[in-house]
């Protein structure tokens, strides 16, 4: 068997892992990335994030130029879809970028492993594929990102009852769909086959959707969805999902069963750390199957770290890749830092839902004392010239310090503005910096200033 030696091999291509390999080749090592997917980027640029973005904005825009265009003087013929057009688009977007990928590679030197990578001892690595090889380093990365949680009773077949993978690929629009699941990934990809034109049903085993999330801001997305024609059931304990003909049947714990043309399991997902050799250094995962670290990513084995879904934290792209460059960073300039309140979330429906720092929730539980402001999108100019005006930004500073502690916007371009406040608390800002700067007019971020200078009684235009 070849064998090979570098200063660093990482296991996984995706967020975490290809952004580390780049950073650290950038700063002189010799690198080595693994990865047993032909195409890389992992599970966000594959069949995650970008591909669902692709098929939300194509639908959006297909539904509005279905029901939204006459509102703004613009009449059209019949407007028709076309699926396979817009779901080789989506193919499109991602192939173009995964080869994005392989540029950078090459551009940075870094050194591509086809295979899946075992640990097979302190500082080796097994290369496992068409051409097996065995690799020696310093530091080994493990990177290995999520999959899928299942669910007991779930008979998953890959096509009519499936995952977000299978549901980025839908044949045909759906007569009617069943979501397990009232998260991200479960509201993201129902809203694209309900502006497609399929009837969505949503399912979720807790009180409320999007658990983690501010309550506020949470219940107001339910209603906005709620009125796009979703159909939310909570509080239901799916039992089983299973095909039957051409369709499935979906059975819940003291209710009737439902018959549907397709079933998405979307009720979270699972770090990838079996099969990993871990047991060959004596490495132990938690009690949710994650990789303990310290907070510079090192495991208990020395030589040995992990970054993003396979460790603690929230299993997020942006997240995987600033702990992936934190890593590299302080093991080779001596110093790596990320501030974990100012990670933001996006979830990407009609209107967008973006957070950061803490929840209204939190705060309480935590007793910390904080103030509050809100300021709705319908009393901003912009989002009336663009007929979208659902929404608000809300903004949670410190009683005391006025520091900002949180903020929390559902409404148009949602995940852009959430960058304002994700700088904001970076850089330790307080509301009353936010209601001092100067904010283009008419701009929806203007929101984000009266929110601001609501926090102490004072938004201007409402």
């Amino acid at each position: 068997m070849a064998e090979a030696s570098h200063d660093l091999v990482i296991i996984g291509a995706g967020p975490g892992g290809y952004v580390a390999a780049i950073r650290a080749a950038q700063l002189g090592w010799n690198v080595a990335c693994i990865e047993k997917e032909k195409a890389l980027g992992g599970t966000c640029l594959r069949v995650g994030c970008i591909p669902s973005k692709a098929l939300l904005e194509s639908s959006e825009l297909y539904h509005e130029a279905k029901d939204g265009f006459a509102r703004h003087g613009i009449v059209t013929g019949g407007v028709q879809l076309d699926l396979a057009a817009m779901l080789k688009r989506k193919d499109e977007v991602v192939t173009t970028l995964t080869k994005g990928i392989e540029g950078l590679f090459k551009k940075n030197k870094v050194t591509r492993y086809a295979g899946h990578g075992r640990i097979t001892g302190p500082g080796k690595v097994s290369v496992e594929g068409s051409q097996p090889m065995t690799l020696s380093a310093k530091h080994v990365l493990i990177a290995t990102g999520s999959s899928v949680s299942p669910l007991k009773g779930v008979e998953l077949d890959g096509d009519r009852i499936g995952t977000s993978t299978e549901a980025l690929s839908y044949p045909e629009v759906p007569k009617h769909l069943v979501v397990i699941g009232a998260g991200v990934i479960g509201l993201e990809l129902g809203s694209v086959w309900s502006r497609l034109g399929a009837k969505v049903t949503v399912l979720e085993y807790s009180n409320r959707i999007l658990a983690g999330m501010d309550t506020e801001i949470a219940t107001e997305a339910q209603k906005i969805l709620t009125k796009q024609g979703l159909e939310f059931r909570l509080g239901v304990r799916v039992t089983g999902a299973k095909r039957k003909g051409n369709g499935c049947i979906v059975e819940m714990e003291g209710q009737p069963s439902i018959e549907c043309d397709r079933v998405l399991l979307a009720v979270g997902r699972r770090p990838n750390t079996e099969g990993l050799g871990l047991e060959s250094i004596g490495l132990q995962l938690d009690e949710r199957g994650r990789i303990p670290i310290d907070e510079h990513f090192r495991t208990r084995i020395e030589g040995f770290h992990a970054v993003g879904d396979v460790v603690r934290g929230p299993m997020l792209a942006h997240k995987a890749e600033e702990e992936g460059i934190a890593c590299v960073e302080g093991l080779i300039q001596g110093y790596g830092h990320i501030n974990y309140d100012a990670i933001p979330g996006v979830v990407y429906t009609h209107p967008e839902i973006a957070s950061v720092g803490k929840t209204e929730e939190e705060l309480t539980a935590a007793g910390v004392a904080f103030k509050k402001g809100s300021f709705p999108f319908m009393a901003n100019g912009r989002a009336k010239a663009m007929a979208s005006t659902d929404g608000r930004v809300k903004i949670l500073a410190d009683a005391e310090t006025d520091r900002i502690l949180g903020v929390h916007i559902i409404g148009p371009r949602a995940g852009e503005l959430i960058a304002e406040a994700a700088t904001a608390i970076e850089f330790g800002a307080t509301a009353e910096d936010l209601a001092r700067t100067c904010h283009a007019h008419p701009t929806l971020a203007e929101t984000v200033k009266e929110a601001a200078l609501a926090v102490d009684r004072r938004a201007i235009h409402m």
